[in-house]
């Protein structure tokens, strides 16, 4: 039976944080992850001579994020060029009028959150009923949270609103790739899932398909829709596990399009929403860091719905959305590279939390330890950079440095 003197299991930005922290006070430490590959939402894949990141691609609120300092300590450049996500390039399908008749409607919609928020909780009770623009903001909202306003905790929503900065830079050689790079040196188990935590004994005995791992301390750092699913049995944790389930998953998924034909006829790192008035369309950016391709990016029901078309029925549906924006040339000049579909990765099974209407203290109680010997981090635990990789990671420092004492 294999010893250790701490486990952490899951191997994305909160669980090589902890590592990381733990191996360089000395611990014995192994890094447990069910997938073949580490990083968990942050992934970087190499296709047509490009890096794609099919998770996380943003180093948001850049001020306060430690993957600046990482990324320099591991050679990366970061690319500050801002998103311009409110800016709907050459006005098309979306004139100046009526984006900021749309942003009007968002800035009230978050002054009534703040200042006269609906009994309940619930983000969507503070819609204007009938609002040309009510379909927007959840498809907003779908984009950043990976739900729409009805089943958001306002609270939540404003506990991130207030910490994060509008300072988000990027990675051109992957975000996936740079958080890869920060595990450098652990000691890890790739394709092994951890199916049980036995706290019976005066050492824990953590259960996976390939033996029995033993270790004084544990930090579980895994999603909460798999805690929540109850695939790591963990005896006594049933308000934790309760606490995940009330902050269940969004979902938000990348699609990438290779422009075989007329790049330079598209602004680098411009933006597109590709329908206001519907929830289901898609966010592009056009070139990239100026590459020869379309990142599309689904939020919420639009997600879902995407999900259910299958990677190349989504591909399909975001070329036609193009086409109605762009003209019908670039139905032969696109075509799909690569995609994610978050929802039916075994291991995770959605993109990022949000809390229920009425739940936003679980991820204190997510965090909250109830056997000494067990952390559980991860950005879900996070009680104001949830949904991000910086969150994630800091959960983790903070849960292995608890541990340490």
């Amino acid at each position: 039976m294999q010893q250790f003197d701490v486990i952490v299991v899951g191997g994305g930005a909160a669980g090589i944080g902890a590592a990381r922290t733990l191996s360089d006070a000395g611990k014995a430490v192994l890094l447990v992850e069910a997938d073949t590959r580490l990083g968990g939402r942050a992934r970087t894949e190499h296709v047509d001579g490009m890096t794609l990141d099919l998770g996380a691609g943003w180093l948001h609120s850049a001020e306060h994020n430690p993957w600046v300092e990482i990324a320099a300590l591991h050679g990366f450049t970061l690319d500050r060029t801002l998103p311009r996500w409110r800016d709907q390039w050459r006005e098309i399908g979306f004139s100046q009028a009526e984006q900021r008749d749309a942003g009007k409607a968002y800035d009230a919609f978050e002054s009534r959150l703040r200042q006269d928020p609906p009994p309940g909780d619930r983000a969507g009770a503070a819609l204007v009923p009938n609002s040309a623009w009510s379909v927007w903001i959840d498809t907003i909202s779908g984009f950043v949270n990976g739900v729409d306003t009805a089943k958001l905790s306002i609270a939540d929503y404003l506990a991130y609103e207030d910490a994060a900065t509008e300072t988000d830079w990027r990675v051109p050689a992957g975000y996936g790739a740079l958080v890869g790079a920060q595990a450098s040196g652990l000691r890890t188990a790739l394709a092994t899932p951890v199916t049980e935590i036995d706290r019976s004994g005066t050492r824990l005995k953590l259960q996976t398909p390939r033996g029995t791992l033993e270790a004084e301390q544990a930090i579980v750092t895994v999603s909460t829709d798999i805690l929540a699913r109850g695939d790591i049995t963990m005896d006594g944790h049933d308000e934790v596990l309760h606490a995940a389930a009330a902050l269940p998953l969004g979902l938000a998924d990348k699609l990438f399009l290779a422009i075989d034909q007329g790049a330079d006829e598209l602004e680098a790192n411009a933006h597109l929403l590709g329908d206001p008035r519907n929830a289901i369309t898609a966010s592009y950016t056009l070139r990239p860091f100026g590459r020869p391709v379309i990142e599309a990016m689904f939020g919420g029901e639009g997600a879902r719905e995407m999900a259910a078309r299958g990677l190349q029925g989504a591909a399909d549906f975001a070329i036609e959305e193009l086409c109605a924006l762009l003209g019908g040339k670039w139905r032969r000049r696109l075509r799909l590279l690569a995609g994610s579909a978050w929802s039916r990765e075994t291991h995770i099974r959605g993109g990022y939390s949000h809390a229920l209407p009425g739940r936003a203290a679980a991820r204190r109680v997510l965090a909250n330890p109830v056997d000494p010997r067990i952390r559980i981090a991860g950005e879900a635990c996070s009680a104001t950079e949830f949904s991000t990789v910086h969150g994630a990671y800091k959960t983790g420092v903070a849960a292995a440095r608890a541990l340490l004492g």
